[in-house]
């Protein structure tokens, strides 16, 4: 049986995170390759539906990640995804998914060597938590 390795999409905001996650790249930091980014231009566009089907298609873990609060671009988006983050963890359970699979942080656009700290931290919690139930269904 080989290692647990787990799948992890990752919601960024175009102006902090994916501009942090670019700065790791650049600044050659090492971190697990096991982060799927999707780029959108805010974290406010995240709708729970897409974290959702991420879980239902197999993510072991979803990030969403973006500007500090009030550095938003976009005014307010910030705190439009916190109060979503907060609600989706509450109802995650009645999916079959452990709250700690789904994680909001917030990264700026210089943060390459945080981006870094939080990608590994992250891949260490889901290998902890193990496969996901939808995983683990897809497999049978």
């Amino acid at each position: 049986m080989s290692a647990f390795e787990p799948t992890i999409v990752g919601f960024f905001c175009n102006w902090c995170t994916y501009t942090a996650a670019d700065l790791a790249g650049t600044s050659r930091l090492s971190y697990p390759p096991n982060i799927k980014s999707i780029r959108v231009m805010c974290t406010g566009m995240v709708d729970p539906q897409y974290i959702i089907k991420a879980f239902l298609e197999g993510a072991d873990g979803v990030l969403v990640s973006g500007c500090h609060p009030g550095d938003c671009h976009y005014i307010n988006g910030n705190f439009k995804a916190r109060r979503r983050i907060k609600l989706l963890k509450e109802i995650l359970p009645q999916f079959g998914f452990e709250q700690q699979r789904l994680r909001l942080t917030w990264i700026g656009a210089s943060d390459g060597v945080l981006f870094a700290e939080i990608m590994r931290d992250l891949v260490a919690q889901i290998k902890d938590l193990g496969p996901s139930q939808a995983r683990l269904k897809m497999v049978i």
